[in-house]
């Protein structure tokens, strides 16, 4: 049975354990290459994911279907999506996913925000973006952790328990000028034209992670992983 942890407690063998499975998801399986499989799925479904009530639910499925991949790949039932809880201290050095043990860090600001280090840096020759959207020209992974001028720091707990409870659900125009409602909340555009919430923590991370193929980095499973368990909640 699977559990999906804190990533803050995960050990240093479950980290490895996980970014082995996503490499061997990028390297291929009997589908061929079911990373690039996933990033096209999310680029190709976004009317579907996004900007109205099947937000949760799609990507509810998603990392579902996701986690079963990883699951296949590596024959291990037990494995499972950590979540990146965003709204934690970051000064705290064990909530910090983005570590060359783990995610690997932030883009070089020299070299375009490459990043350069972890598993997924681009030299390992092990994650090459095959997938990618027309804002998204370089074949490497790219971060800019906290560059935006959209974006300076991450949703806080405070931000969290606001959204919490937010009710009804959603309302009507059921899209992403809805006044009111968990979902426009969680997904980020209450109030309207913001970046908040589920859409201001892609747009911290930056590069990669704010494109429609964002799930070219890998912290977007733990990113929406931690957004599942707000809707669980």
């Amino acid at each position: 049975m699977a559990l999906r942890k804190n990533q803050n407690f995960l050990s240093a063998t479950e980290k490895k354990q996980f970014t082995d499975a996503v490499i061997a998801l990028k390297a291929g399986g009997r589908d061929g290459n079911q990373y690039d499989q996933f990033v096209s799925m999310h680029n190709n479904n976004i009317p579907a994911g996004h900007f109205g009530p099947a937000f949760f639910a799609w990507h509810r499925e998603y990392l579902i279907k996701f986690e079963e991949a990883l699951q296949s790949i590596k024959n291990d039932q037990s494995l499972a999506l950590p979540y990146w809880d965003w709204s934690v201290n970051q000064s705290q050095a064990s909530s910090w996913p983005f570590t060359a043990d783990f995610l690997g860090g932030n883009g070089n600001k020299d070299f375009q925000w490459q990043v350069a280090d972890g598993p997924f840096a681009y030299n390992t020759g092990q994650w090459p973006l095959n997938v990618r959207s027309g804002s998204e020209p370089y074949p490497y992974l790219v971060r800019q952790l906290g560059d935006s001028r959209y974006a300076h720091s991450l949703p806080t707990w405070a931000n969290v328990q606001d959204t919490l409870q937010a009710t009804p659900y959603d309302v009507s125009p059921w899209n992403s000028i809805s006044g009111s409602g968990f979902r426009n909340r969680s997904e980020g555009y209450i109030p309207s034209g913001s970046f908040g919430m589920h859409t201001r923590v892609h747009t911290w991370v930056g590069g990669s992670m704010t494109t429609w193929t964002s799930p070219n980095d890998p912290v977007f499973w733990l990113h929406h992983c931690f957004m599942d368990k707000l809707w669980a909640d």
